[in-house]
């Protein structure tokens, strides 16, 4: 492998409950990062809104989860799902599933579009 290559399994996953969230940085550089994030049962806590300055790209590679949004709106995910978050729009997640974990990818940039933005 090249010196500079990084390699990882996205897939891996704890053995047993976290206590926190698990939140790894995987690349970034020139404005964007990429998270890889476990959880296991957690959530935002009560009366907590998440409001990042950057969109938000993110998907749930395993797991179920729900996010709620400010305007009262809630998006239940599964496996496969992604959403993207425009900067400054207040979220939390509702709940995830603990058993399997969710791992979810989160993608953090200026400027991301959802694919029916741009085609």
């Amino acid at each position: 492998m090249p010196e500079r290559a990084a390699r990882g399994n996205l897939f891996e996953s704890p053995a047993g409950p976290l206590a926190e969230e698990l939140v790894e940085l995987v690349a970034g550089g020139d404005g964007v990062s990429i998270e890889r994030i476990v959880s296991t049962g957690q959530a935002t806590p009560a009366g907590h809104w998440l409001d990042q300055p950057r969109d938000e790209w993110v998907v749930l590679l395993e797991g179920e989860a729900e996010l709620a949004y400010d305007d009262g709106s809630r998006v239940r995910l599964s496996s496969g799902d992604h959403v993207v978050i425009p900067g400054g729009m207040r979220h939390r997640v509702e709940w995830t599933r603990a058993d399997p974990p969710c791992i979810w990818l989160a993608v953090h940039a200026d400027a991301l579009s959802a694919a029916e933005d741009y085609r």
